[in-house]
């Protein structure tokens, strides 16, 4: 663990560090296709937010990474954006206690992982057009 020597007691506020905030959807070509490839060593958990899949390697680094970059009271879009989530309007209070809850424990970690890996490997549901 990397701590900096801040009070324990402050908690930053979310400047994206020389990120546009991109308000139109995202083109799902190359930005989510290989997001594998910048897994490390030790890094086993995702953070499967709406087209970010970020790897990290504890549960609490994904969920101090989602709180503050997707949830933080510049850039929380009012709901829950994680794939497969209901997307319920929710104040930013209740959807950290929320993420936490659901998203972040390392067993939801793991099982949304596996979701994910089906989900790539081709959809068994067959579309009737």
């Amino acid at each position: 663990l990397f701590l900096q020597s801040t009070p324990a007691t402050s908690i930053p506020t979310v400047q994206m560090q020389g990120q546009q905030i991109n308000l139109q959807p995202p083109s799902y070509t190359a930005a989510s296709q290989h997001a594998e490839q910048m897994k490390k060593p030790g890094q086993n958990f995702m953070c499967l937010w709406q087209s970010c899949k970020k790897w990290f390697q504890t549960p609490s680094q994904v969920f101090y990474h989602a709180a503050t970059e997707h949830g933080g009271k510049d850039v929380y879009p009012g709901q829950c954006l994680w794939e497969g989530c209901e997307p319920f309007q929710r104040q930013r209070f209740s959807f950290i206690t929320h993420l936490q809850d659901k998203h972040c424990s390392r067993d939801a970690l793991l099982a949304g992982l596996k979701q994910d890996e089906h989900g790539q490997a081709g959809n068994q549901k067959p579309s009737n057009k």
